[in-house]
């Protein structure tokens, strides 16, 4: 935080990451995450006691750049890694756009229910579910933000699909019907704060890079594929999680809580086909050179919450298993 303030002097470091042998690994590595969302929020809503000058500070920007080329070259390694034998644009002789689509719909139907939705709607206390909403809210808080950036770097139906997909996540008009809004309705219906940073000071790395991989590919208009591919990844397999949430949050007795995950059960339905065909499939028709960084956008999106999603899992097996007494062998 010192590096934003007026008393900081000098190029700013990037933090020292953390490596296995010579195998680096800045997706784990939490310092790392949480200075490259630092320097990403000074394009949001900034800090308090940060002059907002400090947004289009050079040094800052330099770091920036810096920690990106290792976080991007990160995700596109585990992205490769992590990808399917089926995976690519394998249908010969069909236009870009219409491999996009098919692809991207095989991806994300092959998406089931993760055992994380499943805990929350059926075996979650309260404060588990608590803890979930805390780590959720680092994105939640600043939920659409990111895609928003992409509005004046698009043309013709991928920017009419993204502009009607906004209006929606911004409320159709109605400031109470924000997103962001519901999700803080919902901390505050359990006296919780609303403030992003609190929540990102506590968050883990694998939060944090879930997050940071929309700043990304959002701010670096090279990565506009990547970033919708992202947003129709995370639109079309968010419906159904959904739905187990809010069941899970008015079993515990949270009917703001729920109220912010049933309404994204009917709104993802709807947007799923809109960001897979009409804004991703808009884009690839414009610039078909772009496809494959479409895929890559949608694997990172699948991958990282896949990882995010996991961490918070273990960390309730883990705290689970430590307040259970030990059985003797035999």
């Amino acid at each position: 935080m010192r590096a934003l303030t007026a008393e900081a002097t000098g190029p700013h470091p990037v933090p020292e990451q953390r490596a296995v042998g010579d195998i680096v690994m800045p997706l784990a590595d939490r310092d790392l995450q949480l200075a490259l969302w630092m320097l990403y929020e000074l394009h949001y809503r900034g800090f308090d006691g940060v002059d907002p000058d400090t947004e289009w500070d050079p040094l800052l920007l330099v770091s920036r750049a810096a920690i990106e080329r290792v976080f991007e070259r990160a995700v596109r390694q585990l992205v490769a890694d992590t990808a399917d034998d089926g995976d690519g644009l394998g249908h010969i002789g069909a236009p870009p756009a219409e491999q996009v689509t098919r692809e991207l719909t095989r991806l994300t139907v092959s998406e089931g229910p993760s055992d994380t939705t499943a805990f929350l709607e059926q075996e979650a206390t309260r404060d588990e579910f608590v803890a979930y909403l805390r780590r959720r809210a680092v994105h939640h808080l600043r939920e659409s933000d990111p895609h928003s950036f992409l509005l004046p770097r698009l043309d013709g139906a991928a920017k009419v699909g993204l502009a009607e997909l906004q209006y929606d996540e911004y409320g159709s008009g109605r400031p109470d019907r924000l997103h962001q809004e519901l999700f803080a309705a919902g901390l505050r219906s359990l006296d919780l704060p609303t403030d992003v940073s609190v929540y990102a000071e506590e968050a883990d790395a694998a939060t944090l890079a879930s997050v940071n991989v929309m700043s990304l590919f959002s701010l670096n208009r090279r990565l506009r594929g990547a970033a919708l591919g992202h947003l129709a990844a995370f639109e079309a397999t968010s419906a159904l999680p959904c739905d187990r949430i809010a069941k899970g949050a008015q079993r515990l007795g949270m009917p703001e809580v729920a109220e912010y995950y049933e309404e994204h059960v009917v709104a993802d339905a709807v947007h799923e086909q809109l960001a897979i065909h009409g804004i991703c499939g808009g884009l690839v028709t414009d610039e078909p050179e772009l496809a494959d960084d479409v895929l890559m956008g949608a694997r990172a999106c699948l991958t990282l919450d896949g990882l995010a999603g996991q961490a918070q899992l273990d960390s309730w097996l883990d705290a689970r298993s430590a307040h259970q007494p030990v059985r003797a062998a035999g």
